[in-house]
């Protein structure tokens, strides 16, 4: 089965107005070597032998390996595919961009977060634009045009079989278009293998990988669950300081993602507690948080391509008082709340925590999204300051 991505579109539009180089990062396996091998006239891969040790004699090797002496009709693009894995990255590419940045356009993918920024000396800035991939949705299922200003796009109906592919196998392209229970379980077990065996141990300082998996198996079954660091601390043995350290490696390596609470304007709110969601919504059994992890993953790839393309800044939020009256997103834009989402596996009555906190906080936007709800041919952001019931299958269809 062949895919389109909307990161193709993202790429080409970048490649052909800007000369900054062009990061990609995203979980393993989410399509980002292929989808710089889409572009690349020239391909290093730093776990390559060859490639790593080119990369190691540095940017003027590298550039006579590229040819970039000689003229060409079109600037060439060269691809760095997991180039993170190199301690000197940062400033390898600083050096590289800065001599030959006129001669080439520069596309770098990681499977970890590319921070570029450091406490002391230069950075990055100005040199790139990141992007952040992400598992397949239900709207670029439907189609890979970019968003306008509009941000938000038509109502379209994705196709039964597709709608239940996506919730039965998930995003991943892989376990996605091959659409087999036992590949998809195989599949998930090597990619938890590789992530704790082969990235973290690669990457990080981390010597206690058991305690570490043991870690990431208890969070797999607490999608949707506010994170107690002392707790998790205790059932691993290990102290909360160190806990929090983890659960920040594994968010850097995209197994999963903390949603932080918002606080302004709300009377006794939650302050700190984050919750925690993983990246996989098929390796998740209990259909209730299925669901709500589904939609949350929705909503975070919503937020940060509205961010990376530069509509404004998105943050993914959830809402709660210490009286426990919870609603499970707010997405704000700019710093203020601008929709408000809760999750329903089965419902026909609005729930009032919803209204209540749309009314307080004068929302634009408030939805309660039903998973078990037929699609309906209905455009849900035709509902601005009004709380109202829409399907899943609709208003995911209008998102990224």
């Amino acid at each position: 089965m062949q895919i389109k991505r909307i990161y193709s579109e993202l790429a080409r539009y970048h490649l052909g107005h800007d000369r900054q180089m062009l990061f990609f990062s995203g979980p393993r396996q989410v399509g980002k070597t292929t989808l710089c091998k889409e572009f690349q006239n020239v391909y290093y891969n730093w776990d390559n032998l060859a490639a790593r040790t080119l990369i190691l004699k540095g940017e003027e090797a590298v550039a006579d390996d590229a040819g970039l002496d000689a003229p060409k009709v079109q600037v060439p693009i060269l691809a760095f595919d997991e180039l993170h894995h190199y301690a000197k990255w940062k400033q390898f590419l600083k050096g590289f961009f800065d001599v030959y940045g006129a001669r080439v356009r520069i596309f770098v993918t990681g499977s970890a977060h590319l921070n570029v920024y450091k406490k002391m000396g230069d950075s990055l800035m100005g040199r790139y634009y990141p992007y952040r991939m992400h598992p397949l949705s239900v709207g670029e299922l439907l189609r890979t045009t970019l968003p306008t200003e509009d941000l938000v796009h038509d109502l379209a109906e994705l196709p039964d079989a597709e709608w239940q592919r996506l919730y039965d196998f998930g995003g991943f392209p892989e376990p996605f278009c091959r659409a087999d229970k036992l590949q998809l379980r195989r599949w998930q077990r090597l990619r938890f293998e590789q992530l704790m065996r082969g990235d973290i141990q690669k990457d990080t300082s981390i010597r206690e990988l058991d305690q570490l998996e043991a870690l990431a198996r208890i969070l797999s079954g607490r999608s949707g669950e506010m994170l107690v660091y002392a707790s998790l601390g205790a059932e691993i043995q290990m102290n909360e300081v160190t806990v929090r350290s983890w659960v920040s490696v594994l968010q850097s390596f995209f197994f999963g993602y903390r949603v932080t609470p918002w606080s302004k304007d709300i009377a006794n709110s939650l302050r700190k507690a984050p919750k925690w969601y993983l990246r996989d919504w098929s390796a998740i059994e209990d259909r209730g948080k299925r669901h709500e992890t589904m939609l949350a993953c929705h909503l975070l790839k919503a937020v940060e391509f509205w961010t990376d393309y530069g509509f404004g800044e998105y943050e993914l939020h959830y809402v709660r008082t210490k009286q426990k009256k919870e609603v499970d997103f707010l997405i704000s834009k700019d710093g203020a709340p601008w929709m408000l989402v809760e999750c329903k596996s089965q419902s026909r009555r609005l729930s009032e925590t919803l209204v209540e906190f749309q009314r307080k906080l004068a929302v634009p936007y408030a939805f309660q999204v039903v998973f078990d709800a037929p699609y309906e041919g209905i455009d849900c952001f035709d509902y601005r300051g009004q709380a109202v019931i829409v399907p899943a299958r609709s208003f995911l269809s209008q998102l990224v």
